[in-house]
């Protein structure tokens, strides 16, 4: 299969139930998509709109469940009829059982207002329905809306508030581990938008953490799979600190 509109452009290898875009095509800057489609002619649509992020493809519900066991992208994007007759509203009580945190679109061509309006509602909802034929302009913008302001950032902004509800001290475990989490959305918020590797004394000076705290940030996302090891490529030496 073949991104469209370019004659020689490198195939998208396919597996029984997941595709993955080859190095040479994966950027090493941007976020983990994991995109649950089963239609030829849409994955290259989203191959090609969202070739900056680290693209896997799920061709149904059941696919992508097996991919939540062992990884956790950034954000899913769910298609609605998928392979063997699934449909991805189904799936949304257990993709969200296995991965609360991820932000998930869907888009469909068959679900009507209601039902739109059912899968963005109640605790395993979706954060977006986009209809077909998706607008890849806006499908675009969808992904890096729901990045930067679901999913990591929105759990930070939930526990904040807890935070402020119990009156919880600054110097108290439950602070400092919001503080750390809010620290590694922003790093991943500012290596999507410059992918460079990460300098650990200046992102400690910025924070006013040591740089010990700096290398466990890296290292946190790195092994959760949010971040490119490209970022920190000493990732593993620190990990063994």
């Amino acid at each position: 299969m073949r991104v469209a509109g370019e004659r020689n452009s490198p195939s998208i290898h396919r597996s029984s139930s997941t595709i993955k875009l080859p190095p040479h095509m994966t950027p090493p800057s941007t976020a983990s998509l994991l995109i649950v489609e089963d239609e030829p002619k849409q994955l290259r649509h989203y191959a090609k709109a969202l070739r900056r992020h680290r693209l896997t493809f799920a061709a149904n519900g059941t696919a992508a469940l097996d991919i939540l066991r062992t990884t956790k992208p950034d954000l899913i994007i769910l298609d609605q009829v998928l392979a063997g007759g699934e449909l991805g509203t189904d799936f949304l009580p257990r993709l969200k059982a296995i991965a609360a945190h991820v932000p998930i679109i869907i888009i469909s061509g068959t679900l009507d207002i209601h039902a739109q309006l059912a899968a963005l509602q109640g605790a395993n909802s979706a954060h977006y329905v986009l209809e077909k034929p998706v607008d890849l302009d806006e499908l675009d913008a969808t992904v890096e809306k729901a990045l930067n302001e679901c999913g990591l950032a929105e759990a930070v902004r939930l526990l904040k508030s807890l935070e402020q509800a119990e009156k919880i001290e600054s110097n108290d475990p439950e602070r400092r581990f919001t503080e750390r989490l809010a620290r590694q959305h922003e790093i991943l918020t500012r290596f999507r938008k410059s992918p460079e590797p990460l300098n650990v004394s200046s992102l400690a000076r910025e924070f006013n953490v040591d740089r010990k705290t700096v290398r466990r940030d890296l290292c946190d996302l790195i092994q959760r799979g949010q971040l490119d090891p490209g970022a920190y490529p000493q990732w593993k030496e620190a990990g063994e600190e």
